[in-house]
């Protein structure tokens, strides 16, 4: 836990890296982008209790049977982190710090996010843990919806924030005379139409009742 909040404070306070201007500095991203120089998969210390040796061996297979190349890194993740629950952006980061084309994985625990690096393959945005699921397990529900083919466009991966889509506020409908008029008159032919109605019910009444007291005398 208490290297948890040393993460938090030292992913608030980062500052944007020189060599890689789209990747702020971020322990995450530092320490998995080493462990990637001799092999696929970064486990970060407090995660050690999800992913053991055994684990670790199963993850890896995993990894080295998928079609692309594949970097999985076990990290903590979420809003209160620099990229604020956006866990695809920081997927990205790793991508663009890493600078190697492939699958870029993040796993919390819970749920499993990817993003494609400069590859021509589809893969999930994310996908959830079953009950009681290993973290191999989780990893190979993933891979086993990812596609391979050509049609896809090797794009890089997101390294910005997604700009949120802007809410066009309804005008106010504009004033013109002939609406004024339109409207105007409108409502002259309906109080018309429901004068002479009322008009017609009160004399049919009267009428109705003059009948019944010339019979009556």
């Amino acid at each position: 836990m208490r290297r948890v909040l040393l993460l938090l404070l030292a992913t608030i306070c980062f500052v944007p890296g020189t060599a890689l201007a789209a990747v702020p500095s971020d322990p995450r991203v530092t320490a998995a982008t080493a462990a990637w120089a001799t092999q696929p998969l970064y486990v970060d210390p407090d995660y050690t209790s999800l992913v053991d040796a055994t684990q670790s061996a199963e993850l890896l297979r995993e990894i080295e049977a998928a079609p692309v190349p594949v970097f999985v890194a076990v990290v903590p993740a979420g809003e209160w982190f620099q990229e604020e629950g956006d866990t695809a952006l920081l997927a990205g980061w790793l991508a663009a710090a890493h600078e190697t084309p492939g699958l870029y994985v993040v796993m919390d625990g819970n749920t499993t996010y990817g993003v494609e690096h400069e590859i021509a393959a589809w893969a999930p945005s994310s996908s959830y843990a079953k009950a009681r699921q290993s973290m191999s397990g989780q990893l190979s529900d993933y891979l086993e919806d990812l596609k391979v083919d050509d049609r896809y466009d090797p794009k890089p991966a997101r390294t910005e924030p997604t700009q949120p889509y802007p809410e066009s506020p309804s005008e106010p409908e504009r004033f013109t005379v002939g609406k004024a008029i339109g409207n105007g008159v409108g409502g002259g032919v309906l109080g018309l139409l429901g004068g002479a109605l009322l008009a017609g019910i009160v004399l049919g009444v009267a009428g109705a009742v003059g009948r019944r007291r010339g019979g009556t005398q």
